[in-house]
């Protein structure tokens, strides 16, 4: 087959790349750009899930410690929440007592260049081609693939099975596509600055409303980068108000103040810049063989939801399914396609809609008002673990999501389900686990590549490998998995939340959890692998595909 054309070599395109690179997928990445742009104020927050992802792709040394210590959100002079990170090197549990895992800082230019290197050092470089200063004029589908035309120093026709447009707020191939782009302009703005100081809390991130010395601004936001870097957020008030270099300047000099007394420590200003922040939903990511996904797809970030987030869950999610397609033939491929808007935009419509029926009481001009004059006290409060959760990835504004609709799911529960501690579509937990080759990692370190089949098996360290492969349920659950109609891998692990002795679980390449099985039942095991990649009950998959668009408002 021809190979995949991505258009748009940001983070999600180049991390898209690379995740079909390592799939043995050829791609040819499109940009009008050239990669070289540096912007110290144009940072990403990464939720632990997805900085998980991205550490698959660039290797977990990438980046260095680019993890907060912990968090603090302040009302006024006053503390009202402080949360402990994990250190570098532990791995908690997500929603276990005890320190929780960090969000991953960094800047841009930073993750684009990492994502380049790794490109660079893939086993087989010919599997991509890089086409820098092209941008694309048109674009043709037919019944076999996908044909693009480029203006620019190597202009020319490229011919592709299938097309993922990664290009961004003003994406040409959604333009081209006719698919559009509803929604709301200029939700938040925000005065933004990258400066090298000295704060009271280093290492950690800082959310403080209502802070005193300020009578325009209601909200400061200070993020920490390495080598005494902080990423500043002023959220600017309603309306258009310019924000002169001037007074930037003022509002730098009055938080340093208000934060560390006077005299306010000296800086060293690195870049400013205006954060205008959009909400912004395709009607459709998905058109015969082309897609959308990151900012090309929607657009969001108010009360601290991330798009760069849900732009890496995109490739999460798509990267396998398009890897599958392309590797098994196109002839059952649709509705293992059509999954991805089923899944992801439904998602992105839950998280817009989330933060759409928060805005009024937290940022209308009543709720602009009770920021400052708390009215009532409760409402106050449950802004500030409102904004708190949107910022650290939990609740309804950053959780991940759960594909609870899935079109990749038998119509009734196959015979032998069992309830575990997480629900059918959502992300699997991080528990310890043992390949049969021995070696012993974190499940989320196995994910990326095949169907995942996971045998709970107390006790199975005590015992040498050579016994326990050999003994009880694993040369049966072995045969299971070899026969499955999708590659996968079995792995033991000695626990995991909520699940009995000898509970098998399936799990999808990009860590969502389809089944829980007791004990080994290969027929139910295979229908639920065969659904996975769009097969079997097409019948019962297309209802549920049907229900998720419906309840995503299309």
């Amino acid at each position: 087959m021809d190979p995949v054309i991505i258009v748009g070599a940001g983070p999600v395109g180049l991390a898209l790349t690379l995740a079909l690179a390592r799939r043995n997928v050829p791609v040819i990445l499109l940009d009008e750009g050239t990669g070289d742009e540096r912007r110290p104020a144009r940072t990403a927050v990464l939720r632990p899930d997805t900085a998980a992802a991205l550490a698959r792709l660039t290797g977990p040394d990438a980046f260095g410690d680019r993890n907060w210590t912990g968090w603090r959100t302040m009302r006024r002079r006053q503390s009202v929440c402080e949360v402990a990170f994990a250190s570098p090197g532990t791995v908690p549990q997500d929603g276990a007592d005890g320190p929780v895992p960090a969000p991953l800082h960094l800047a841009q230019h930073e993750l684009t260049r990492a994502l380049r290197a790794q490109l660079a050092l893939l086993a087989r470089p010919e599997l991509v081609t890089l086409a820098t200063g092209n941008r694309v004029d048109s674009l043709e589908q037919d019944g076999s693939g996908v044909s693009v035309r480029t203006r620019g120093a190597g202009g020319t026709w490229w011919r592709g099975s299938y097309l993922v447009g990664c290009d961004g707020p003003r994406s040409t191939v959604r333009k081209l596509l006719g698919v559009r782009f509803p929604g709301r302009t200029a939700v938040e703005r925000h005065a933004v600055a990258a400066l090298r100081t000295e704060l009271p809390w280093p290492g950690e991130a800082l959310l403080h409303r209502s802070p005193p010395w300020r009578a325009a601004d209601a909200e400061i936001t200070a993020r920490p980068l390495p080598h005494g870097i902080w990423r500043l957020d002023w959220l600017l008030p309603p309306g258009r108000e310019l924000v002169t270099p001037d007074a930037l300047l003022a509002r730098i000099d009055d938080t340093l103040t208000g934060w560390c007394g006077d005299p306010a420590p000296g800086y060293e200003l690195l870049d400013t810049g205006v954060h205008t922040i959009h909400h912004r939903l395709a009607l459709r990511w998905r058109v015969n063989r082309a897609f959308l996904a990151g900012d090309a797809a929607h657009l969001l970030g108010a009360l601290g939801t991330q798009g760069l987030d849900e732009g890496l869950r995109d490739v999460g999610n798509l990267a396998w399914k398009l890897a599958l397609a392309w590797h098994q033939g196109p002839a059952d491929a649709d509705l293992l396609l059509d999954s991805y808007q089923a899944e992801r935009r439904t998602a992105v419509s839950a998280r817009l809609r989330a933060a759409d029926r928060a805005l009024p009481s937290v940022r209308s001009a009543g709720g602009w008002s009770s920021v400052r004059r708390t009215v009532l006290p409760g409402a106050a409060r449950g802004h500030d673990a409102l904004l708190t959760d949107g910022q650290l990835g939990r609740g309804p504004l950053g959780a991940p999501p759960v594909y609870d609709r899935t079109p990749l799911a038998l119509p009734d529960p196959p015979e032998g389900s069992v309830t575990v501690g997480t629900a059918i579509g959502a992300p699997a937990a991080d528990v310890a686990v043992t390949a049969p080759d021995g070696s012993v990692t974190r499940l989320r370190d196995r994910l990326g590549g095949d169907l995942l089949v996971v045998l709970v098996a107390p006790g199975t360290g005590v015992w040498e490998r050579r016994h326990w492969l050999r003994a009880g349920l694993m040369p049966r659950l072995s045969a299971a998995v070899t026969a499955l109609p999708v590659a996968a891998e079995l792995l033991i692990t000695e626990e995991y939340p909520g699940a009995a002795p000898h509970t098998v679980l399936l799990v999808r390449p990009d860590g969502y959890l389809v089944a829980a099985l007791s004990g080994v039942r290969p027929d139910e095991l295979q229908a639920c692998a065969d659904a996975v990649r769009g097969g079997g009950s097409a019948q019962g998959a297309r209802k549920a595909g049907r229900d998720a668009e419906a309840a995503a408002g299309r």
